[in-house]
């Protein structure tokens, strides 16, 4: 059970304390943890998680990323963590921490090889999760953003229920499939009582290089009623860009104006949590 006076989400949970399950980190101060979820693998999750902390860092500001994504882990390749461990002491572990200074816990960083794949069922996976949150030595932090599996299945739910959530940004495609099955997530994360931020609308278009004209790929039609449905904040459309495509296999700080925007406005909207 947590001590609410310094759970991250004091002030806006709505649990008791007898009810609540969330165990807090007790290795340092994470003063707000940030969940990116789709709902759906395939839409950019773990690129948008990535590109969310590179940001918060930018800013000044004390970051961690937790791969929650125990059977799929891509966050050590996005951000270029190559032959580098985790260290462990007893039953603390100590991420791994970037370049930038970004501390970052991942399954693939307990493995020697990342292409090794994780057969587990659901409660270990589930476990594991919660072990990444509480046995992590994550330090002082300002935000910790935790890359969400895809669904709403055993191990979404218990990450939500045990660790103490400030916000959820969803990322999405422009597609009717993609949307419906991301309204699943979205009304999951409020039957857990976790506010979502908002929506990224990932792959949104394409950027004409020559006369910078957006071509759109998917049929958007009805989108703007599915937010409206949904009760949700567009943060912003993302263009297919080859910046954002290639980030695992280059290194970059700079990207398209068109990206960065839709960064800085999401950002700003997770500082003022």
């Amino acid at each position: 059970m947590s001590n609410c006076s310094s759970c991250p989400s004091h002030g806006s949970c709505n649990k008791s304390e007898s009810s609540c399950q969330i165990e807090l980190n007790t290795h340092g101060s994470i003063k707000k943890i940030i969940g990116v979820m789709s709902g759906k693998g395939g839409v950019g999750k773990s690129t948008m998680s990535v590109l969310l902390a590179k940001t918060l860092a930018s800013q000044g500001h004390k970051v961690g990323i937790m791969d929650a994504d125990i059977t799929g882990p891509s966050i050590p390749r996005l951000l270029h963590i190559k032959e580098a461990n985790v260290r462990t002491e007893g039953e603390l572990i100590y991420p791994v921490e970037t370049e930038e200074g970004i501390r970052v816990m991942s399954v693939n960083l307990l493995m020697e090889d990342e292409n090794q794949p994780v057969i587990w069922r659901g409660p270990v996976i589930a476990g594991a999760v919660k072990q990444f949150y509480q046995d992590v030595v994550w330090g002082d932090l300002d935000y910790l953003v935790i890359d969400m599996p895809p669904g709403t299945g055993d191990v979404a739910l218990t990450t939500m229920q045990s660790i103490p959530m400030t916000g959820v940004v969803m990322i999405s495609t422009p597609q009717d499939m993609v949307s419906m099955i991301v309204s699943k997530a979205i009304n999951m994360t409020r039957k857990m009582n976790v506010p979502i931020i908002g929506v990224i609308e990932n792959m949104s278009y394409i950027l004409c290089p020559d006369c910078s004209k957006k071509i759109r790929m998917f049929n958007q039609e009805g989108m703007d009623q599915f937010f409206k449905e949904m009760d949700v904040e567009l943060l912003g459309e993302l263009p297919m860009t080859q910046t954002v495509g290639n980030l695992s296999m280059e290194k970059t700080t700079q990207y398209e104006e068109e990206v960065q925007k839709v960064l800085d406005y999401t950002t700003n909207k997770i500082n003022q949590l």
